[in-house]
């Protein structure tokens, strides 16, 4: 049995592989299936200020080799989530961390700042592709001096592990993954969604009712390894990856690439048991290759 252990800033994780927010609840829905101690961590599905109802329905539909979606975050807000799930969830001997979003700055200091104060979350995942507001719309994520100023009033207002999740959806997700490092981030996860749309040809509609949405699942995961190993050769802190992640090899992949641990999201919906086939897969090959710990393959991708 190799080591598996891993580091996220002060963040000990026992194995590399977390569970990608949105795609696994609170946890507690997997907990039929698998042994959710076993993971490394959960990201629990994100978290707002005040109670979302999300996107009208349709707002998921399936694509070749992925899914798109537009749930638009449904949530009930950070004061329901303190007083309801935290009690629930606070002692699953696992890393539990809570993914923030908001569409203004003051909004993801109020989120952080109540989270902040629980302690059996030892960090968030900031989710910077939300609209901003008071610029428009266009996401916080999509410009180094959108994305380093929510950062760095986060910051100010949580002092436990801070990951920051970046958008594709830019023109060079280095820039941008450098000015959250300078502002603060302990480190980075990507990729998010990128933007995509489904057209139902007979009703000549679009399938969500948001007419675009996130595209997700295995026919990304080519786009999310380029920028993962963009991003691991220009920044200091550890990186997360994520995209279309479906089985073992896929997450070795990222970690070759340069993630420090990894995330699953949209293969839960087809495999329940997918994180456990994939901690004891990324184990199955350390060991056939003869390394003695998971950090023994971070960023060794052979390039020359």
């Amino acid at each position: 049995m190799a080591d598996l252990t891993t580091n996220i800033g002060k963040l000990v994780m026992k194995n590399p592989v977390m569970t990608a927010s949105g795609t696994f609840g609170y946890g507690e829905e997997f907990s039929d299936f698998i042994d959710i101690s076993r993971l490394g961590g959960i990201i629990v599905k994100g978290t707002t200020l005040k109670h979302r109802e999300g996107h009208p329905y349709p707002r998921m539909a399936e694509t070749p080799s992925g899914m798109i979606n537009a749930v638009g975050l449904h949530t009930k807000g950070v004061d329901y989530f303190v007083e309801n799930i935290y009690p629930r969830i606070k002692d699953t001997a696992t890393n539990i961390l809570v993914n923030v979003s908001g569409s203004t700055i003051d909004d993801y200091v109020a989120t952080a700042e109540k989270i902040n104060a629980l302690d059996k979350i030892p960090a968030i995942e900031l989710n910077i592709s939300c609209p901003n507001v008071k610029e428009g719309g266009m996401a916080f994520g999509t410009s180094c001096a959108s994305a380093a100023s929510v950062v760095s009033a986060v910051r100010k207002a949580y002092d436990k592990t801070l990951i920051v999740k970046l958008s594709p959806n830019v023109t060079n997700i280095a820039e941008i993954a450098l000015a959250v490092e300078e502002a603060g981030a302990d480190s980075v996860s990507l990729i998010n969604t990128l933007m995509g749309m489904a057209i139902d040809a007979e009703k000549r509609k679009p399938l969500l009712s948001t007419v675009t949405g996130g595209l997700s699942g295995a026919c990304v995961k080519p786009i999310a390894l380029r920028m993962v190993w963009q991003v691991a050769k220009a920044v200091k802190i550890p990186v997360v990856g994520l995209g279309g992640i479906m089985n073992a090899t896929d997450a070795i992949e990222f970690l070759l690439a340069g993630a420090s641990a990894v995330e699953i999201g949209t293969a839960n919906f087809i495999d329940p048991t997918v994180t456990i086939k994939v901690i004891e897969g990324i184990n199955a090959y350390l060991d056939r290759h003869g390394f003695k710990s998971v950090r023994d393959i971070i960023g060794k991708l052979e390039t020359a």
